[in-house]
This record gives C-alpha cells, sequence and structure tokens, in this order.
C-alpha cells in the first residue's frame, strides 16, 4: 500500500479514511473525526519522511553513536543530547495533555507505527542495520520541545558568552554598553573574570546538530479586512530556516473533515499544522527572541557548590553512551536548582550553570494550545490556544474570518528582579537571584486589531506591546519596516500584492548606509557602481556584491581594529550565526556618529578606510556569489551528483535586510543558509492557500515528489491548496 498514483484508504475507529496525493503531490487526508485524520497523518509522516523523523529522533535521544556509527562526531552529539536532557520527566508531561489531545496523539502514533508494522524501515536504515522502534507520544513531545531551543534559545546563551568572553578581554563597559543597550545591571568585571567558559563542541559534532530541524529569522503579517480588495482579512508567513537540506523541514498536508479543513505546514514527527488555515482562521509564528536563558556562576570545589559559608554537592547522573563496534562512554552530569554545570566541579574554580526557562514542566502545554487551534473560530480563541505553550516562543499573528487580526507571543520567561536584564551571569550563591517563577502569558506582547490595520512580525522588538519586556536581543526591524512600508503603499490589497512583497529584494539596511557611504565612494569604477546602486539585492546587480564588501570592511574596521580583534570578527561572521541574529546592535553604533568604538576619530574617517578596503572586491553579480547546493539529510555530499540526492546549486534570492532573508553563512565549517522555507498566503474571503516549499512532499530520491516545488520556490511561483 504505497501513497502514489491511487488512494489508500486505512481502517480507523471512525470508519474509512482515505490518503490521496493532489496534482502537487501534497497528501490530502479525508476522514470522519479529527484522531483519525491524525492517524492519516502518523501514515503520512511515515511513508513519506521517515528517515527525517527517525534520525531525528536518534539523535534527541542521544542514541546516534549506538545506532548509526561510533564515529566520535556522533559520541559528541549524544554527549550533548544526554546532559541536556530535553524532556526529563516526559510520562508527567503525558498526564498533562487534555484527554482530547493525547487521544489525538495515541492516533497519530498509531498511524506512524501501523506504517513502520506494514512496510518496515526505508533503506537507508536497512544500510545502517538499524531497525527502528515504535514512534512514542514522548517521541513527538520532545520533538516539539527541541524546536523552541536549538538555533533560538540557545543563540541567545551563545550571544551571552560572547559578553563574558569580551568582559575577559578587557572591551570596555562604555563600548559592551553600547553593544548591549538593554544592559541595565551593574557588570562585576572582577567576577566574570574568574570564570572558566567551557569549550564548545566540536565543528564535527556541530555538523550533525544541524541535522535537526529549527527554526530561526520569519517573517509573518496579517491585514485587516478595511485594506484588502477581498474585505476580508488576509494572513501571510514565510518561516525563514535553513533551506540547503534535503528534505525541507516542512511536509505540506490537507486534512479534511465533514464540517472543517485543516491545510499548510506540518512538523513530520508531530501532529496538527503548524502554520495554515481553517475555515475559519489562518496562523503562523515567526521566532520572538525572547530571553529563554539565564546563567549563574558557581563556585566550585571538590565536586561541591558554595551558599554562604556552606558546600553543598550537586546532584550527579551518570549517562552510559552506547558506541557501536566499540566501548561505551560514561557522561557525568552535575545539576543543582539552576541547572546542568559546564564544567568540573572536581576541579576548583567558577563555572557556568544555564537555566532554560522551558527545561522542567514543559512541553505539553504546546499540543494541548496547538492541537486545539482547528477548533479555534476567532482570532481572539487563538490567542488563548498560543498561551498556553511553554518551551515554544514564537510571535504568533492571526486573522479570521469575521475581520479580526491578532499577535499573541508565546513562551516561558522568568520572573527577573528589578533592574536585572537576563544578559548577564548572575552569582548562584546570592539569594537575591534565586529563582521567583514565571511571567504570566497575559503580561507577554500581544494585540488584537491594532488602529494601523496590520500586524507585522519580523524578529524585531516588540516589547512595546505586553506589559512584560521579554526581549533584550532584539533582530533589526528592516524586514519589518519594509513590510510596513509596503503595505500602506496600496489601499485594497490583493493576493498578488502579498506576493510581490514576499519576494521583495529592497534593503532598507543599504538605503540606509547609501545615505552616509554615498558622498564618500571615490570616483573610481566600483565606486561608481555602488553610488549608482538602487539598494535592491537583485541577482544581476554588482552594486549588491560591493555594498555586502564594504559592509564587512566596516565591521572589520569599527570592531575588529577597535575592540574585538579581526580573527574574532572574522570568526564570528563566518563560523556562526551570531551576527547574523544580532547585526542590528552593530548597525547602530555604525550610524551613531558619537559612539565609544569609534574611539575619538570621526565616524566618516574610519568608514572611508573601510570603503577603500571594500572596493578591491571584484563587482561580480550578486547572484554568483550567493549559489548553495541542496544536501541530503543522511547523504549530502557523500554520493555521486549524477544519483540526484544533493540538488543545485542554486541562486539563494535576497541579502540579510531584504523580505526574504537571504543570509549565507558557515557553522562548524558547514554552509548553512536562512531563507523562507515556506511562504503561504491566506485570505479568508477563499477557501485556499497559495504556497510553495524549498523542497517537495518526499525525502524518497526517487519519488516524483522529491523535490517537485523547488522550481516554483526559485521562481516565485504560487500553487494554490484549496
Amino acid at each position: 500500500m504505497n501513497l502514489s498514483g491511487s488512494p489508500v484508504t486505512l481502517d480507523t475507529k471512525g470508519g474509512k479514511t482515505t490518503i490521496l496525493r493532489n496534482g502537487h503531490g501534497i497528501p490530502e487526508i479525508s476522514a470522519k473525526r479529527y484522531e483519525d485524520a491524525y492517524y492519516g497523518m502518523g501514515w503520512v509522516h511515515a511513508h513519506d519522511r521517515q528517515l527525517q523523523t527517525l534520525l531525528t529522533r536518534l539523535l534527541l535521544e542521544g542514541r546516534a553513536a549506538e545506532t548509526l556509527s561510533g564515529e566520535p562526531a556522533l559520541v559528541e552529539i549524544d554527549r550533548y543530547m544526554r546532559r541536556m536532557r530535553f524532556l526529563p520527566d516526559p510520562d508527567s508531561e503525558i498526564k498533562k495533555l487534555d484527554p482530547e489531545v493525547r487521544r489525538h496523539l495515541e492516533f497519530y502514533t498509531m498511524g506512524f507505527n501501523h506504517y513502520l508494522e506494514t512496510h518496515g524501515a526505508v533503506f537507508e536504515f536497512r544500510l545502517l542495520g538499524y531497525k527502528p522502534e515504535p514512534w512514542r507520544i514522548r517521541d513527538s513531545l520532545i520533538l516539539g520541545k527541541i524546536m523552541a531551543f536549538l538555533g533560538l534559545a540557545d543563540a541567545q546563551g551563545a550571544m551571552e558568552k560572547f559578553l563574558v568572553q569580551m568582559v575577559q578581554n578587557d572591551l570596555s563597559e562604555k563600548k559592551l554598553r553600547e553593544l548591549f543597550p538593554y544592559l541595565s545591571e551593574r557588570i562585576d568585571y572582577a567576577l566574570l573574570k574568574k570564570l572558566e567558559l567551557a569549550p564548545p563542541l566540536v565543528p564535527e559534532a556541530l555538523k550533525w546538530l544541524s541535522k535537526i530541524p529549527k527554526m530561526t529569522a520569519s517573517n509573518n503579517w496579517a491585514v485587516s479586512g478595511r485594506l484588502t480588495a477581498s474585505g476580508k482579512p488576509m494572513y501571510c508567513s514565510d518561516p525563514h530556516l535553513e533551506v540547503n537540506r534535503i528534505p525541507s523541514i516542512w511536509q505540506e498536508i490537507v486534512l479534511r473533515l465533514p464540517d472543517n479543513v485543516v491545510m499548510g505546514a506540518s512538523l513530520p514527527g508531530v501532529p496538527g499544522i503548524a502554520i495554515g488555515r481553517t475555515k475559519n482562521l489562518a496562523w503562523g509564528a515567526t521566532y520572538s527572541f525572547m530571553d529563554m536563558i539565564d546563567y549563574r556562576i558557581e563556585e566550585c570545589r571538590d565536586g561541591r557548590y558554595r551558599r554562604g559559608k556552606q558546600w553543598k554537592p550537586f546532584a550527579v547522573r551518570e549517562e552510559v553512551i552506547k558506541v557501536k563496534k566499540g566501548e561505551p562512554v560514561v557522561e557525568k552530569v552535575y545539576e543543582n536548582e539552576h541547572g546542568v554545570l559546564e564544567g568540573n566541579p572536581f576541579q576548583e574554580g567558577h563555572y557556568l550553570v544555564m537555566s532554560w526557562s522551558a527545561a522542567r514542566a514543559c512541553g505539553a502545554g504546546e499540543f494541548n494550545g496547538l492541537l486545539a487551534l482547528p477548533h479555534a473560530r476567532s482570532a481572539r480563541e487563538a490567542m488563548a490556544c498560543f498561551r498556553k505553550l511553554e518551551a515554544l516562543s514564537f510571535n504568533w499573528v492571526m486573522a479570521d474570518s469575521s475581520g479580526n487580526i491578532a499577535y499573541q507571543m508565546s513562551g516561558r520567561l522568568f520572573k527577573r528582579p528589578r533592574g536585572v536584564s537576563g544578559l548577564v551571569p548572575l552569582p548562584g550563591w546570592e539569594k537575591r537571584y534565586s529563582p521567583r517563577g514565571f511571567v504570566s502569558p497575559t503580561q507577554l506582547p500581544s494585540a488584537l486589531n491594532p488602529p494601523e490595520g496590520f500586524i507585522v512580525t519580523a524578529n524585531q522588538d516588540l516589547n512595546r506591546l505586553g506589559k512584560a519586556k521579554p526581549i533584550n536581543l532584539p533582530m533589526a526591524s528592516y524586514r519589518a519596516d519594509r513590510i510596513a512600508q509596503l503595505l500602506k503603499k496600496k489601499k485594497k490589497l490583493t493576493v498578488d500584492d502579498m506576493k510581490r512583497i514576499h519576494l521583495d529584494l529592497y534593503s532598507l539596511q543599504a538605503e540606509r548606509f547609501m545615505r552616509v557611504l554615498r558622498p564618500l565612494l571615490p570616483d573610481t569604477d566600483n565606486g561608481r557602481i555602488l553610488r549608482e546602486w538602487e539598494c535592491s539585492y537583485t541577482p544581476d546587480s554588482r552594486g549588491a556584491t560591493l555594498f555586502e564588501s564594504v559592509y564587512l570592511a566596516l565591521l572589520n574596521t569599527v570592531f575588529g581594529d577597535n575592540g574585538m580583534g579581526r580573527e574574532v570578527v572574522d570568526w564570528v561572521m563566518n563560523e556562526t550565526g551570531l551576527f547574523n541574529d544580532y547585526y542590528g546592535n552593530l548597525d547602530e553604533i555604525l550610524m551613531n556618529p558619537r559612539s565609544a568604538w569609534f574611539e575619538g576619530r570621526p565616524r566618516e574617517e574610519l568608514f572611508k578606510r573601510a570603503i577603500k578596503e571594500g572596493l578591491t572586491a571584484k563587482p561580480e553579480p550578486y547572484g554568483k556569489t550567493r549559489l548553495v547546493t541542496l544536501s541530503h539529510l543522511l547523504f549530502g555530499g557523500k554520493l555521486p551528483r549524477f544519483l540526484g540526492f544533493d540538488y543545485g546549486p542554486i541562486q539563494l534570492p535576497g541579502g540579510r535586510a531584504t523580505v526574504p532573508q537571504g543570509q549565507i553563512f558557515k557553522s562548524a565549517g558547514r554552509v548553512t543558509t536562512f531563507s523562507p522555507s515556506y511562504r503561504m498566503i491566506a485570505d479568508l474571503a477563499e477557501h485556499a492557500l497559495h504556497t510553495n516549499i524549498a523542497g517537495g512532499s518526499s525525502d524518497r530520491r526517487f519519488s516524483r515528489w522529491y523535490m517537485r516545488d523547488m522550481e516554483n520556490w526559485l521562481k516565485g511561483v504560487y500553487k494554490v491548496l484549496s
């Protein structure tokens, strides 16, 4: 029973559940009850995305070295996952599920396992000698939860460690506070210099970590019916993820119920539609940049940590990591009330303990909220669903058929003492910094039917919309500002207008910098090319290439030469995503004529120096500098190209600050990207979705649906689901 040309019929408790592919290769599941639809979804995910789902589970469980290979990289990733233990008490979380939600998860699990039992493992697992265990509810819980940490909360933590490193390298406090404008507390330089920072994962391990799906930056917006041609609200979404991997993180699915249709993007391994619509409601998410990480400093010796004059023992957890064709590795994990220690407590010194707000007693809320969405009839009801989410800190935007648009931030935010930003590690032994619980979701940023008639989120600072202030390291607002600018240009917006916004390549960042750069440019060939550039990142633009070169030179001239060192700037830019997330803070410094980072020299002098350096670049068409290959999840780069497991190279559209963010950088030597992984437009006046996806429906290389939608994605062509 394969999902190819003919429909597949499954016997479920509610009767017959039918699955067929539409002309776009997207599975459509028809059922009489929601639980039967989720049974079908589990079957579909096992059919189309078994490799992706089960490989992710092995990585999350810390069992990759045991089941796949004993290579050192997998041992390292297993050590990391065992240390973190993202779902420490799955049984308790399962008990917290609403009865109906639990039933939906049970049926999804049964559907997934039905396929495994009747069809067996995909050939990749047979090749590796791995026989998959049945899927469990806890597997869905941990997969839903991990999405909130990897590439999101942990990026915040990495930036906070970077702050510590700058203190240890004697960066002045004035420069530090300029770089981190939300810093409000006194910085104890002496204490931070005592800290011994644990080394990061080995680069090879990070390459494996990148195989786990994760959100990064994104756009979404909703427009009131009074601004649309149809008279009904419109909702648009384009989550920016790593697109240079196959398969895409998303699988599109349509669920047909007697009284409803649910369609959009699903995450294989998780029941439900993460970004999509029903007949009454459309919704989607961007990352909120809520600070969910607090570090504590612990003074350690003899396996203990200090509390006043007392020394208390850490709780010790021993993780045994089995290694295929090798000896087991024992990982000892030291924990206290603040979290997991990053260091050896038997070596006297000061170490960090990381507290993630969702580390404990979280996981069930995500499903209690998201699986209730198909039943929500209004934006207000959807807001209540999103307030149940604890581990996932996202900006949820929605629109309903009654004419409402709304915004709600989700996530679990620490209650912090007055004057504490959350950016600086705190001494764990001081009672005034003891955990205080969490902020009520009703205090988080939200909005319902704002007077301007639209809501836009693009990872910018949205603290103004809530009583709590969860964001201390936002992304720059250029994308959000550009979307808002384009929405204001026309009185009666259409679906075609939204498509044009999705694909808009104009950069407000470039416009801002060019106002300063243009008068300083020399009368040379490259100087004239950049002077005449219209700030659009089109593939044939040579100005965009030169601007990027000058911008990088600016970062090296100001932040490299005047504080961090060029080697540090180059490493952060080329080997991490930190400056790709937080470049807005850098821009504010560069645009401030009196910045401490200029060390008393005129801004124009430093800009001229950067221009001279940056204009030495070859003015190639921008598209030629944006070539990336989409690599297969398991075999990427390992098999001959003619077999077709990898795809491309393609030209990644866009730039750092364009609406379709097109960032290319390295993570531990591996090329990665931020780019729209999925584009979706919903006009609530019609029962349809306009979409394209960076990939296809199936992770089976020899399926006709393997990369079916990729050409549409590259060309900006939208299919219609109805």
